[in-house]
């Protein structure tokens, strides 16, 4: 059996798992040059989307005939009890086991597949499915530097990839970038209702919020030597319009506060499902 590092995307691999996540990975794998035939995906209920995938770029739906090198778990978590059974003849102890699992440790990994040895959480984000997704990985001691390479090749054909080094911070990571998209994306929502209630037609107020979150994004993305406060500096003059809507969200019971409350809510929750 080779490596699952020895060639980043030659590895057996099975991803139990092709929702949005599952599938936004798939993607970016087979664009970034996995080999379609080393590929097995186990989903129940397969979307159209991923049917014709299969078909386009040549990987099985449906079990491998023996363990692969990698199993990559991108089922619900709350469906590890059900699914677990069906995935432990999978999970050899050669086998390198990533789970993308949000609030599930590598305990509760290792509890529901046994003979599994080297385990690495990983939290990526739904930018995956455009290839700026940002993942946080974590590893047992178990996992080797070829296996620790392997993963990271892996969830870096999705974006920028980050390693912990102590499991308990993955679910604080994963209640600022695993759920961030959702908070930007109610940020634009939030802009156009709030543009409408300035007068403005909803159908133009949401277009003016949607472009202004995707430009001020990548200006963010492309000014790599600047702090979002610089930014923020840049575009505020003293007294001006800008500055008079900062006085009200940066108030002492403005965003700041109020987005922390929202992280440290996902965060428990992230907690409460490892059950």
């Amino acid at each position: 059996m080779p490596s699952p590092g020895a060639d980043r995307f030659k590895a057996r691999l099975l991803l139990a798992g092709a929702g949005k996540m599952g599938g936004a990975m798939l993607r970016a794998w087979l664009d970034r040059g996995y080999e379609p035939d080393k590929i097995h995906v186990l989903e129940p209920h397969p979307s159209p989307e991923i049917f014709e995938l299969a078909r386009d770029r040549g990987f099985a739906l449906g079990a491998p005939s023996i363990a692969p090198d990698i199993l990559v778990l991108a089922i619900k978590p709350q469906s590890l009890d059900e699914a677990a059974p069906g995935l432990t003849a999978f999970a050899s102890p050669a086998t390198l086991v990533i789970s993308i699992l949000a609030g599930k440790t590598i305990a509760n990994i290792a509890a529901k597949l046994p003979q599994a040895t080297a385990i690495i959480r990983a939290m990526p984000n739904l930018a995956a499915a455009v290839g700026r997704g940002v993942t946080v990985l974590t590893a047992n001691p178990a996992a080797t530097p070829a296996q620790r390479a392997a993963a990271e090749s892996l969830l870096a054909a999705t974006g920028v990839v980050e390693w912990l080094a102590d499991e308990a911070l993955i679910d604080a990571a994963t209640a600022v970038s695993g759920s961030g998209p959702a908070y930007v994306f109610y940020l634009a929502e939030v802009l156009a209702s709030a543009g409408t209630s300035a007068g403005l037609p909803a159908e133009i107020a949401a277009r003016l919020a949607r472009a202004t979150v995707e430009g001020s994004g990548e200006l963010l993305f492309r000014s790599s030597g600047k702090s979002p406060a610089e930014l923020r500096e840049n575009v505020t003059s003293r007294g001006g319009v800008t500055a008079a809507a900062l006085e009200i969200l940066m108030a002492p019971d403005g965003l700041e506060p109020l987005l922390e409350r929202a992280v440290k809510a996902a965060q428990q929750r992230a907690r409460s499902l490892a059950g």
